[in-house]
């Protein structure tokens, strides 16, 4: 199986990573979104970030009704930090019979010469990139010229929706529930998250 990995620390998890996933799921080759929920380090200051296991609840929440979509809790059972290298060579390990490409937004990929081993993910995965509205410095020229049948530029619909944004939102006391699937909304409001 052909299983697209989408990290993110999903703080919380909202429509527009429903519609990306949804959409990898549904018009790429991708037979599974796996939406990997990253830890919080430990060597960073934890300020607004829930703990894991609230986020990887709200996952299960947003993607209950999308059997193509699963949460995964991978990077919980890793050593701290997370580096993606890391986490691919776990996967792989653990499911040799699955092939895994990674999902990121065009600004990761600008970037992801600063990576930690970036040349052993380009040679093992294939990437799917999808379109962000984005200020980042374009990547060295030809440093993906060796990998370009390995990238796959999506055309998603560009979502500008942030959870930085919906955070201070629902602190500001707006609504902001056209932005969540319900049952997340539901449980941050039962859980009074992100308030203070």
């Amino acid at each position: 199986m052909k299983i697209g990995l989408f990290f993110g620390t999903f703080n919380p998890i909202h429509i527009g990573h429903l519609i990306i996933a949804n959409h990898l799921a549904e018009f790429s080759d991708l037979e599974q979104i796996w939406l990997v929920v990253t830890p919080h380090n430990p060597l960073k200051k934890k300020s607004t970030l829930l703990d894991d296991y609230h986020r990887l609840e709200m996952v299960h929440l947003a993607t209950a009704d999308y059997p193509k979509l699963k949460p995964s809790d991978i990077e919980f059972k890793l050593p701290q930090p997370n580096y993606t290298v890391n986490t691919l060579a776990h996967l792989q390990e653990k499911y040799p019979q699955n092939e895994f490409a990674l999902i990121m937004g065009e600004d990761n990929l600008n970037s992801l010469q600063k990576w930690k081993n970036h040349e052993v993910i380009l040679q093992n995965h294939e990437l799917y990139v999808y379109p962000r509205i984005t200020s980042e410095p374009q990547p060295k020229p030809g440093f993906l010229e060796n990998f370009k049948a390995k990238i796959h530029t999506i055309d998603a619909p560009i979502v500008e929706i942030s959870s930085t944004f919906i955070r201070n939102a629902i602190k500001g006391k707006k609504n902001i529930n056209p932005m969540l699937p319900a049952k997340v909304a539901d449980y941050i409001e039962h859980n009074l998250f992100y308030t203070k």
